[in-house]
Protein backbone atom coordinates (compact mmCIF):
# COMPACT_ATOMS: atom_id res chain seq x y z
CA UNK A 1 0.00 0.00 0.00
CA UNK A 2 1.45 3.67 -0.81
CA UNK A 3 1.30 5.71 2.23
CA UNK A 4 3.01 9.47 3.14
CA UNK A 5 6.06 9.27 5.33
CA UNK A 6 3.97 10.84 8.20
CA UNK A 7 1.45 7.68 7.95
CA UNK A 8 4.66 5.49 7.73
CA UNK A 9 5.79 6.83 10.65
CA UNK A 10 2.68 5.99 13.04
CA UNK A 11 1.46 2.56 11.24
CA UNK A 12 5.51 1.44 11.87
CA UNK A 13 4.60 2.26 15.39
CA UNK A 14 1.60 0.74 15.99
CA UNK A 15 3.32 -2.71 14.30
CA UNK A 16 6.10 -2.42 17.37
CA UNK A 17 3.16 -2.63 19.38
CA UNK A 18 3.62 0.34 21.01
CA UNK A 19 0.10 1.90 22.35
CA UNK A 20 1.11 5.54 23.83
CA UNK A 21 3.80 7.82 22.77
CA UNK A 22 4.32 10.94 24.62
CA UNK A 23 5.58 14.40 22.92
CA UNK A 24 4.81 18.00 21.37
CA UNK A 25 3.24 19.30 18.22
CA UNK A 26 5.11 21.39 16.32
CA UNK A 27 5.51 22.84 12.25
CA UNK A 28 8.06 20.42 11.59
CA UNK A 29 6.20 17.24 12.92
CA UNK A 30 2.87 18.92 11.48
CA UNK A 31 2.27 16.17 9.27
CA UNK A 32 3.02 13.01 11.77
CA UNK A 33 0.73 14.78 14.38
CA UNK A 34 -2.03 14.96 11.15
CA UNK A 35 -1.45 10.88 11.30
CA UNK A 36 -1.66 10.31 14.61
CA UNK A 37 -5.00 12.37 14.80
CA UNK A 38 -6.27 9.78 12.09
CA UNK A 39 -5.19 6.70 14.15
CA UNK A 40 -6.00 8.27 17.68
CA UNK A 41 -8.20 5.01 18.07
CA UNK A 42 -4.83 2.35 18.03
CA UNK A 43 -2.42 4.99 19.68
CA UNK A 44 -2.72 7.10 22.10
CA UNK A 45 -0.62 10.46 22.52
CA UNK A 46 0.13 12.02 25.64
CA UNK A 47 0.43 15.98 25.36
CA UNK A 48 2.81 17.03 27.78
CA UNK A 49 3.72 20.15 29.19
CA UNK A 50 7.52 20.68 28.17
CA UNK A 51 9.28 18.24 25.19
CA UNK A 52 11.78 17.13 28.72
CA UNK A 53 8.66 16.30 30.51
CA UNK A 54 7.37 14.27 27.38
CA UNK A 55 11.10 12.09 27.00
CA UNK A 56 11.49 11.77 31.22
CA UNK A 57 7.22 9.99 30.91
CA UNK A 58 9.08 7.69 27.95
CA UNK A 59 11.34 7.02 30.08
CA UNK A 60 9.71 5.98 33.23
CA UNK A 61 7.35 3.91 30.65
CA UNK A 62 10.56 1.93 29.38
CA UNK A 63 12.15 1.39 33.39
CA UNK A 64 8.16 0.21 34.61
CA UNK A 65 7.95 -2.05 31.60
CA UNK A 66 11.68 -2.67 30.10
CA UNK A 67 10.15 -1.89 26.61
CA UNK A 68 11.32 1.20 24.83
CA UNK A 69 9.61 4.11 25.28
CA UNK A 70 8.45 6.53 22.39
CA UNK A 71 8.88 10.29 22.35
CA UNK A 72 8.11 12.56 19.68
CA UNK A 73 9.35 16.68 19.33
CA UNK A 74 9.68 19.15 16.59
CA UNK A 75 12.71 20.88 15.11
CA UNK A 76 14.83 23.25 16.78
CA UNK A 77 13.92 23.76 20.35
CA UNK A 78 11.30 21.02 20.23
CA UNK A 79 14.55 18.24 19.67
CA UNK A 80 17.16 20.05 21.62
CA UNK A 81 14.57 20.17 25.01
CA UNK A 82 14.48 16.14 25.12
CA UNK A 83 18.22 16.29 24.45
CA UNK A 84 18.61 16.43 28.68
CA UNK A 85 15.93 13.30 28.93
CA UNK A 86 17.78 11.46 26.29
CA UNK A 87 20.98 11.60 28.35
CA UNK A 88 18.76 10.83 31.38
CA UNK A 89 17.88 7.44 29.74
CA UNK A 90 21.35 7.10 27.79
CA UNK A 91 23.55 7.17 31.08
CA UNK A 92 21.12 4.62 32.82
CA UNK A 93 20.78 2.03 29.62
CA UNK A 94 16.86 2.65 29.23
CA UNK A 95 15.47 1.75 25.63
CA UNK A 96 14.09 4.41 23.96
CA UNK A 97 12.68 6.03 20.28
CA UNK A 98 13.13 9.58 20.12
CA UNK A 99 11.50 10.74 16.69
CA UNK A 100 11.99 14.18 15.91
CA UNK A 101 11.02 16.45 12.86
CA UNK A 102 13.22 18.53 10.80
CA UNK A 103 13.46 20.84 8.09
CA UNK A 104 13.29 19.98 4.05
CA UNK A 105 15.62 18.20 2.86
CA UNK A 106 16.69 20.98 0.46
CA UNK A 107 16.77 23.90 3.55
CA UNK A 108 19.55 21.24 5.54
CA UNK A 109 22.38 23.54 5.86
CA UNK A 110 20.80 26.65 5.35
CA UNK A 111 20.57 28.14 9.10
CA UNK A 112 16.49 27.85 8.51
CA UNK A 113 13.97 28.49 10.70
CA UNK A 114 14.04 25.80 13.62
CA UNK A 115 16.72 24.11 11.82
CA UNK A 116 18.81 21.84 14.27
CA UNK A 117 21.58 19.50 13.99
CA UNK A 118 19.78 17.21 16.22
CA UNK A 119 22.13 13.88 15.15
CA UNK A 120 25.21 15.99 15.63
CA UNK A 121 24.10 17.11 19.49
CA UNK A 122 23.11 13.56 20.48
CA UNK A 123 25.30 11.82 19.10
CA UNK A 124 27.36 11.10 22.07
CA UNK A 125 24.20 10.61 24.38
CA UNK A 126 22.32 7.87 22.06
CA UNK A 127 23.20 3.92 20.84
CA UNK A 128 22.75 5.48 17.58
CA UNK A 129 20.97 7.84 15.25
CA UNK A 130 19.98 8.56 11.87
CA UNK A 131 18.47 11.00 9.93
CA UNK A 132 16.40 9.42 7.14
CA UNK A 133 17.44 11.04 3.48
CA UNK A 134 14.31 9.21 1.78
CA UNK A 135 11.14 7.86 2.54
CA UNK A 136 11.85 3.98 1.05
CA UNK A 137 14.33 3.95 4.28
CA UNK A 138 11.82 5.05 6.85
CA UNK A 139 9.98 2.06 7.98
CA UNK A 140 13.13 -0.01 8.33
CA UNK A 141 15.02 2.74 9.85
CA UNK A 142 11.94 2.94 12.70
CA UNK A 143 12.51 -1.07 12.84
CA UNK A 144 16.38 -0.86 12.93
CA UNK A 145 16.33 1.99 16.00
CA UNK A 146 13.75 -0.62 17.99
CA UNK A 147 15.88 -3.27 17.50
CA UNK A 148 18.95 -1.23 18.69
CA UNK A 149 17.52 0.24 21.61
CA UNK A 150 16.20 -3.15 22.94
CA UNK A 151 19.73 -5.03 22.16
CA UNK A 152 22.52 -5.79 24.15
CA UNK A 153 23.15 -2.83 26.63
CA UNK A 154 19.74 -1.18 26.20
CA UNK A 155 19.36 2.43 25.32
CA UNK A 156 18.15 5.42 23.53
CA UNK A 157 17.78 5.45 19.76
CA UNK A 158 16.80 8.76 17.84
CA UNK A 159 14.99 9.23 14.48
CA UNK A 160 15.36 12.23 12.41
CA UNK A 161 12.55 12.79 9.80
CA UNK A 162 12.83 16.09 7.54
CA UNK A 163 9.51 17.45 6.33
CA UNK A 164 9.44 16.66 2.95
CA UNK A 165 9.99 12.49 3.85
CA UNK A 166 6.90 13.03 5.95
CA UNK A 167 4.70 14.25 2.97
CA UNK A 168 6.13 12.53 0.30
CA UNK A 169 4.48 8.69 -0.19
CA UNK A 170 5.91 5.45 -0.96
CA UNK A 171 4.75 1.85 -0.86
CA UNK A 172 4.65 0.06 2.57
CA UNK A 173 4.61 -3.31 3.62
CA UNK A 174 3.70 -4.14 7.74
CA UNK A 175 6.70 -6.30 9.20
CA UNK A 176 6.34 -8.41 12.44
CA UNK A 177 7.28 -6.67 15.34
CA UNK A 178 11.01 -6.63 15.59
CA UNK A 179 13.06 -8.79 18.29
CA UNK A 180 16.41 -8.12 20.06
CA UNK A 181 19.37 -9.62 18.82
CA UNK A 182 19.81 -13.09 20.77
CA UNK A 183 21.54 -12.73 23.98
CA UNK A 184 24.55 -15.16 24.62
CA UNK A 185 26.50 -16.20 27.47
CA UNK A 186 30.24 -15.15 28.29
CA UNK A 187 32.80 -17.45 27.15
CA UNK A 188 32.87 -21.04 28.67
CA UNK A 189 36.43 -20.21 29.20
CA UNK A 190 36.03 -17.15 30.97
CA UNK A 191 32.48 -18.70 33.37
CA UNK A 192 35.36 -21.45 34.67
CA UNK A 193 37.96 -18.87 35.45
CA UNK A 194 35.21 -16.86 37.31
CA UNK A 195 33.86 -20.42 39.13
CA UNK A 196 37.54 -21.01 40.05
CA UNK A 197 37.75 -17.35 41.12
CA UNK A 198 34.75 -17.85 43.18
CA UNK A 199 35.65 -21.22 45.06
CA UNK A 200 38.98 -20.25 46.15
CA UNK A 201 37.01 -16.83 47.91
CA UNK A 202 36.32 -16.61 51.65
CA UNK A 203 33.96 -13.60 51.81
CA UNK A 204 32.73 -13.40 48.63
CA UNK A 205 30.08 -10.39 48.11
CA UNK A 206 27.41 -10.51 44.91
CA UNK A 207 27.34 -6.72 43.82
CA UNK A 208 24.43 -5.90 41.37
CA UNK A 209 23.19 -2.76 39.14
CA UNK A 210 20.55 -2.10 36.50
CA UNK A 211 22.20 -4.70 34.15
CA UNK A 212 20.69 -7.62 36.20
CA UNK A 213 17.11 -5.77 35.86
CA UNK A 214 17.14 -5.34 31.98
CA UNK A 215 18.46 -9.24 32.15
CA UNK A 216 16.20 -10.30 33.75
CA UNK A 217 18.40 -12.40 36.17
CA UNK A 218 17.15 -11.89 39.47
CA UNK A 219 16.48 -16.11 40.29
CA UNK A 220 19.82 -16.75 38.60
CA UNK A 221 21.40 -14.15 41.02
CA UNK A 222 19.40 -15.68 44.23
CA UNK A 223 20.29 -19.34 43.23
CA UNK A 224 24.12 -18.81 43.05
CA UNK A 225 23.76 -16.47 46.50
CA UNK A 226 22.16 -19.60 47.96
CA UNK A 227 25.09 -21.83 46.38
CA UNK A 228 28.30 -19.82 47.43
CA UNK A 229 26.65 -17.92 50.86
CA UNK A 230 27.19 -14.62 49.90
CA UNK A 231 25.53 -11.44 51.39
CA UNK A 232 23.90 -9.15 48.31
CA UNK A 233 24.30 -5.41 47.83
CA UNK A 234 23.04 -3.18 44.83
CA UNK A 235 23.80 0.01 42.92
CA UNK A 236 21.26 3.11 43.13
CA UNK A 237 20.08 1.21 39.62
CA UNK A 238 19.66 -1.97 40.71
CA UNK A 239 17.46 -0.83 43.86
CA UNK A 240 14.18 -3.09 43.36
CA UNK A 241 15.67 -5.89 41.80
CA UNK A 242 15.55 -8.32 44.18
CA UNK A 243 13.01 -8.24 47.27
CA UNK A 244 14.34 -5.54 49.73
CA UNK A 245 13.57 -8.20 52.94
CA UNK A 246 15.65 -11.04 51.50
CA UNK A 247 17.83 -12.61 54.45
CA UNK A 248 20.87 -11.96 52.16
CA UNK A 249 20.15 -8.24 50.97
CA UNK A 250 21.85 -5.62 52.51
CA UNK A 251 20.73 -3.05 50.29
CA UNK A 252 22.06 -0.36 48.04
CA UNK A 253 26.17 0.26 48.29
CA UNK A 254 27.94 3.39 47.58
CA UNK A 255 28.36 7.31 48.74
CA UNK A 256 24.71 7.25 50.74
CA UNK A 257 24.67 3.03 50.83
CA UNK A 258 24.08 1.50 53.60
CA UNK A 259 26.26 0.68 55.95
CA UNK A 260 26.78 -2.90 56.16
CA UNK A 261 26.37 -3.05 52.26
CA UNK A 262 29.10 -0.91 51.50
CA UNK A 263 31.58 -2.13 54.53
CA UNK A 264 30.56 -5.43 53.08
CA UNK A 265 31.64 -5.20 49.81
CA UNK A 266 34.94 -2.83 50.85
CA UNK A 267 35.62 -6.24 53.33
CA UNK A 268 35.10 -8.90 50.74
CA UNK A 269 38.09 -11.01 49.28
CA UNK A 270 35.59 -11.30 45.70
CA UNK A 271 33.21 -9.10 44.37
CA UNK A 272 30.91 -10.77 41.68
CA UNK A 273 29.68 -7.53 39.98
CA UNK A 274 26.33 -7.97 37.89
CA UNK A 275 25.75 -5.60 34.76
CA UNK A 276 27.13 -2.84 37.01
CA UNK A 277 29.65 0.46 36.19
CA UNK A 278 31.62 0.91 39.49
CA UNK A 279 31.27 4.64 38.99
CA UNK A 280 32.79 7.24 41.73
CA UNK A 281 29.56 7.07 43.58
CA UNK A 282 29.92 3.51 44.16
CA UNK A 283 33.93 2.92 44.56
CA UNK A 284 35.33 6.56 46.30
CA UNK A 285 38.56 6.88 45.99
CA UNK A 286 39.28 4.05 43.13
CA UNK A 287 43.30 3.17 44.60
CA UNK A 288 41.38 2.47 48.07
CA UNK A 289 38.44 0.77 46.96
CA UNK A 290 38.29 -3.00 47.72
CA UNK A 291 41.92 -3.81 48.18
CA UNK A 292 41.95 -7.02 49.28
CA UNK A 293 39.03 -8.35 46.98
CA UNK A 294 39.90 -10.03 43.27
CA UNK A 295 36.39 -8.57 41.12
CA UNK A 296 34.51 -10.97 38.93
CA UNK A 297 32.76 -8.82 36.33
CA UNK A 298 29.61 -9.53 34.29
CA UNK A 299 28.54 -7.16 31.91
CA UNK A 300 26.78 -7.52 28.61
CA UNK A 301 28.79 -4.13 27.45
CA UNK A 302 32.60 -5.37 26.73
CA UNK A 303 33.33 -1.82 27.07
CA UNK A 304 32.68 -1.49 30.52
CA UNK A 305 35.21 -4.49 32.11
CA UNK A 306 38.15 -3.17 33.95
CA UNK A 307 37.03 0.40 32.68
CA UNK A 308 36.79 1.98 36.64
CA UNK A 309 38.43 -0.97 38.98
CA UNK A 310 40.49 -3.72 37.19
CA UNK A 311 38.66 -7.09 37.13
CA UNK A 312 40.31 -10.40 37.49
CA UNK A 313 37.89 -12.00 35.61
CA UNK A 314 36.08 -9.81 33.00
CA UNK A 315 32.90 -12.07 31.10
CA UNK A 316 31.13 -10.44 28.38
CA UNK A 317 27.81 -11.63 28.37
CA UNK A 318 24.53 -11.64 29.31
CA UNK A 319 23.96 -11.69 32.65
CA UNK A 320 20.94 -13.64 32.97
CA UNK A 321 22.42 -16.72 30.43
CA UNK A 322 25.99 -16.48 31.78
CA UNK A 323 24.52 -16.92 35.71
CA UNK A 324 22.96 -19.87 34.39
CA UNK A 325 26.17 -21.58 33.63
CA UNK A 326 28.82 -20.24 36.41
CA UNK A 327 26.21 -21.72 38.72
CA UNK A 328 26.19 -25.07 37.61
CA UNK A 329 30.49 -24.63 37.80
CA UNK A 330 31.02 -23.19 41.18
CA UNK A 331 30.95 -25.59 44.33
CA UNK A 332 28.77 -25.07 47.00
CA UNK A 333 30.00 -23.65 49.86
CA UNK A 334 30.03 -22.49 53.42
CA UNK A 335 30.94 -19.37 55.30
CA UNK A 336 30.03 -19.06 58.77
CA UNK A 337 32.83 -16.57 60.03
CA UNK A 338 31.91 -13.80 57.04
CA UNK A 339 28.41 -14.75 57.66
CA UNK A 340 29.41 -13.91 61.35
CA UNK A 341 31.27 -10.47 60.34
CA UNK A 342 28.60 -9.48 57.99
CA UNK A 343 26.27 -9.85 60.82
CA UNK A 344 28.15 -7.31 62.90
CA UNK A 345 28.12 -5.07 60.10
CA UNK A 346 24.40 -4.95 60.34
CA UNK A 347 24.34 -4.23 63.81
CA UNK A 348 26.19 -1.92 63.81
CA UNK A 349 24.51 -0.20 61.42
CA UNK A 350 21.35 -0.57 63.42
CA UNK A 351 22.70 1.27 66.24
CA UNK A 352 23.76 4.21 64.01
CA UNK A 353 20.22 4.45 62.83
CA UNK A 354 17.79 7.18 62.79
CA UNK A 355 15.29 6.68 65.63
CA UNK A 356 14.27 9.90 66.81
CA UNK A 357 11.02 10.40 66.86
CA UNK A 358 8.23 12.68 65.00
CA UNK A 359 8.37 13.95 61.83
CA UNK A 360 11.92 12.88 59.60
CA UNK A 361 13.02 12.36 56.85
CA UNK A 362 13.25 8.47 57.54
CA UNK A 363 9.67 7.63 59.22
CA UNK A 364 8.26 10.49 56.60
CA UNK A 365 9.46 7.28 53.96
CA UNK A 366 8.53 4.60 56.39
CA UNK A 367 5.41 6.35 56.81
CA UNK A 368 5.16 5.93 52.99
CA UNK A 369 6.43 2.76 52.48
CA UNK A 370 3.31 0.95 54.77
CA UNK A 371 1.14 2.36 52.38
CA UNK A 372 2.43 0.81 49.35
CA UNK A 373 2.23 -2.04 47.67
CA UNK A 374 3.54 -4.89 45.74
CA UNK A 375 2.75 -3.26 41.97
CA UNK A 376 3.16 0.34 43.09
CA UNK A 377 5.99 2.06 41.21
CA UNK A 378 7.82 5.00 43.06
CA UNK A 379 9.56 7.65 41.10
CA UNK A 380 12.24 10.18 42.54
CA UNK A 381 13.65 13.05 41.76
CA UNK A 382 17.45 13.55 42.50
CA UNK A 383 18.90 14.75 45.77
CA UNK A 384 18.58 14.17 49.77
CA UNK A 385 15.03 12.66 48.59
CA UNK A 386 16.22 9.97 46.26
CA UNK A 387 18.89 8.49 48.80
CA UNK A 388 16.22 8.57 51.63
CA UNK A 389 13.84 7.05 48.84
CA UNK A 390 16.33 4.19 47.93
CA UNK A 391 17.77 3.04 51.73
CA UNK A 392 14.32 2.92 53.27
CA UNK A 393 11.88 1.99 51.05
CA UNK A 394 11.00 -1.68 50.51
CA UNK A 395 10.21 -3.26 47.06
CA UNK A 396 9.21 -6.73 46.14
CA UNK A 397 9.23 -6.69 42.51
CA UNK A 398 11.60 -5.47 39.89
CA UNK A 399 11.35 -1.89 38.22
CA UNK A 400 8.87 -0.29 40.73
CA UNK A 401 12.18 1.91 42.15
CA UNK A 402 12.27 4.51 39.07
CA UNK A 403 14.90 6.98 39.73
CA UNK A 404 18.04 8.77 37.98
CA UNK A 405 21.35 7.26 38.66
CA UNK A 406 24.12 8.34 36.56
CA UNK A 407 23.17 11.43 35.31
CA UNK A 408 21.53 12.47 38.28
CA UNK A 409 18.45 14.71 36.43
CA UNK A 410 16.54 17.19 38.76
CA UNK A 411 13.24 17.55 37.30
CA UNK A 412 13.50 13.37 36.40
CA UNK A 413 10.47 12.90 38.58
CA UNK A 414 7.60 14.29 37.68
CA UNK A 415 7.83 13.26 33.81
CA UNK A 416 8.87 9.75 34.63
CA UNK A 417 6.35 9.47 37.53
CA UNK A 418 3.62 9.75 34.79
CA UNK A 419 5.07 7.69 32.06
CA UNK A 420 5.36 4.83 34.79
CA UNK A 421 2.04 5.23 35.50
CA UNK A 422 0.73 4.68 32.40
CA UNK A 423 2.33 2.19 31.79
CA UNK A 424 1.89 -0.20 34.51
CA UNK A 425 -1.94 1.35 35.49
CA UNK A 426 -1.09 1.65 38.76
CA UNK A 427 -1.35 4.12 41.72
CA UNK A 428 2.03 5.39 41.52
CA UNK A 429 4.30 7.70 43.98
CA UNK A 430 6.75 11.07 43.06
CA UNK A 431 8.97 11.63 45.85
CA UNK A 432 10.77 14.65 45.50
CA UNK A 433 12.16 17.74 46.91
CA UNK A 434 11.04 20.96 46.66
CA UNK A 435 14.65 22.05 44.44
CA UNK A 436 14.03 19.25 42.24
CA UNK A 437 10.62 19.55 41.33
CA UNK A 438 10.52 23.72 40.94
CA UNK A 439 12.17 22.36 37.48
CA UNK A 440 9.64 20.40 35.95
CA UNK A 441 6.17 21.15 37.88
CA UNK A 442 4.79 22.15 34.85
CA UNK A 443 3.82 18.58 34.09
CA UNK A 444 1.11 18.82 36.93
CA UNK A 445 -0.62 20.15 34.57
CA UNK A 446 0.04 16.90 32.07
CA UNK A 447 -1.18 14.85 35.62
CA UNK A 448 -4.28 16.47 35.99
CA UNK A 449 -5.53 16.88 32.06
CA UNK A 450 -5.18 12.76 32.13
CA UNK A 451 -6.35 12.59 35.77
CA UNK A 452 -3.12 10.60 36.52
CA UNK A 453 -3.73 8.52 40.20
CA UNK A 454 -0.36 10.53 41.45
CA UNK A 455 0.73 10.80 45.28
CA UNK A 456 3.51 13.03 44.94
CA UNK A 457 5.27 13.03 48.57
CA UNK A 458 7.13 16.63 48.38
CA UNK A 459 10.12 16.30 51.27
CA UNK A 460 9.91 20.51 51.51
CA UNK A 461 13.79 22.14 53.53
CA UNK A 462 13.59 24.95 51.87
CA UNK A 463 17.00 24.57 51.02
CA UNK A 464 19.19 22.74 48.01
CA UNK A 465 19.69 20.02 50.45
CA UNK A 466 21.99 17.55 49.29
CA UNK A 467 24.49 20.55 48.18
CA UNK A 468 23.55 22.21 51.45
CA UNK A 469 24.96 19.42 53.23
CA UNK A 470 28.06 19.27 51.50
CA UNK A 471 28.59 23.41 51.95
CA UNK A 472 28.07 22.52 55.78
CA UNK A 473 30.56 19.32 56.10
CA UNK A 474 33.31 20.75 53.88
CA UNK A 475 32.73 24.57 52.65
CA UNK A 476 32.59 26.29 56.38
CA UNK A 477 28.90 26.79 56.32
CA UNK A 478 29.23 28.72 53.33
CA UNK A 479 25.45 28.71 52.16
CA UNK A 480 26.22 30.03 48.47
CA UNK A 481 22.52 30.09 46.64
CA UNK A 482 21.21 26.89 48.45
CA UNK A 483 18.62 28.82 50.29
CA UNK A 484 16.07 29.04 48.19
CA UNK A 485 13.68 31.85 50.40
CA UNK A 486 10.80 31.38 47.81
CA UNK A 487 7.92 32.25 48.27
CA UNK A 488 5.93 29.43 46.24
CA UNK A 489 2.83 27.66 48.38
CA UNK A 490 3.11 24.33 46.43
CA UNK A 491 -0.66 23.86 48.00
CA UNK A 492 -2.20 26.61 46.63
CA UNK A 493 -0.16 26.01 43.24
CA UNK A 494 -1.07 23.03 42.72
CA UNK A 495 -4.78 23.73 43.24
CA UNK A 496 -4.54 26.29 40.59
CA UNK A 497 -3.44 23.18 38.44
CA UNK A 498 -6.38 21.14 39.22
CA UNK A 499 -4.82 19.21 41.44
CA UNK A 500 -5.67 18.21 45.52
CA UNK A 501 -3.24 18.95 47.89
CA UNK A 502 -2.51 19.55 51.68
CA UNK A 503 0.26 20.30 54.09
CA UNK A 504 1.36 18.47 56.84
CA UNK A 505 4.10 18.91 59.49
CA UNK A 506 3.53 15.99 61.83
CA UNK A 507 3.94 11.99 61.02
CA UNK A 508 0.03 11.79 62.09
CA UNK A 509 -0.97 14.59 59.80
CA UNK A 510 1.51 12.94 57.15
CA UNK A 511 -0.41 9.40 57.50
CA UNK A 512 -3.91 10.45 57.24
CA UNK A 513 -2.79 12.55 54.13
CA UNK A 514 -1.41 9.77 52.78
CA UNK A 515 -4.39 7.58 53.05
CA UNK A 516 -6.77 10.78 51.44
CA UNK A 517 -4.11 10.73 48.46
CA UNK A 518 -4.10 7.12 47.74
CA UNK A 519 -8.08 6.84 47.57
CA UNK A 520 -8.22 9.82 45.12
CA UNK A 521 -8.03 8.83 41.06
CA UNK A 522 -6.04 12.04 40.11
CA UNK A 523 -3.13 13.70 41.32
CA UNK A 524 -2.35 14.77 45.21
CA UNK A 525 0.45 16.39 46.38
CA UNK A 526 1.44 16.40 50.13
CA UNK A 527 3.89 19.44 51.07
CA UNK A 528 5.58 17.55 53.70
CA UNK A 529 7.67 20.13 56.27
CA UNK A 530 11.40 19.22 57.35
CA UNK A 531 14.49 20.57 58.54
CA UNK A 532 16.82 22.54 56.30
CA UNK A 533 19.73 21.18 58.06
CA UNK A 534 18.61 17.22 57.77
CA UNK A 535 21.21 15.11 56.58
CA UNK A 536 21.50 11.46 53.92
CA UNK A 537 24.05 8.99 55.70
CA UNK A 538 26.00 7.37 55.64
CA UNK A 539 28.31 9.36 53.28
CA UNK A 540 31.43 9.15 51.77
CA UNK A 541 33.94 12.75 52.05
CA UNK A 542 35.18 13.74 48.48
CA UNK A 543 37.94 11.97 47.60
CA UNK A 544 37.82 9.42 50.24
CA UNK A 545 37.80 5.63 50.32
CA UNK A 546 34.67 3.17 52.69
CA UNK A 547 37.21 3.59 55.61
CA UNK A 548 36.02 7.56 55.85
CA UNK A 549 32.77 6.83 55.78
CA UNK A 550 30.78 9.21 57.41
CA UNK A 551 27.83 7.51 59.94
CA UNK A 552 27.15 10.58 61.90
CA UNK A 553 27.26 14.07 62.17
CA UNK A 554 30.75 14.94 64.30
CA UNK A 555 32.44 12.22 62.33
Amino acid sequence: MKLTGADIVVRTLLEQGVDTVFGYPGGQVIHIYDSLYKYQDELRHVLTAHEQGAAHAADGWARATGKPGVVIATSGPGATNLVTGIATAFLDSIPMVAITGNVPNVQIGTDSFQEIDITGITLPITKHNYFVGEIEHLADTIREAFRLAMSGRPGPVLVDVPKDIQIASCDYEPQPPVVPDPPHAAKEERIREAAACIDAAHRPFIYFGGGLIASGAQEELLALAEKIDAPIGCSLMGVSGIPTDHPRFLGMQGMHGHYACSTAMHRSDCIIALGARFNDRVTGDRTRFARGAKIVHIDVDGSELSKNVTAACGLRGDVKLTLQRLAELVSRLEHPEWRDTVDGFRRTEAENRDSRTGLTPRSALLTLDRHLTPDTPVATDVGQHQMWAAQTLTFSRPRRFISSGGLGTMGFGMGAAMGAQMATGEHTVLVTGDGSFGMNLNELATAVTCQVPLVILLLNNGVLGMVRQWQTLFFDRHYSNTVLERQTDFVKLAEAFGAKAERVDTLEDLDEALERAFGYEGPYLIDCLIGEDEFVLPMLPPGGSMDDMITKVGD
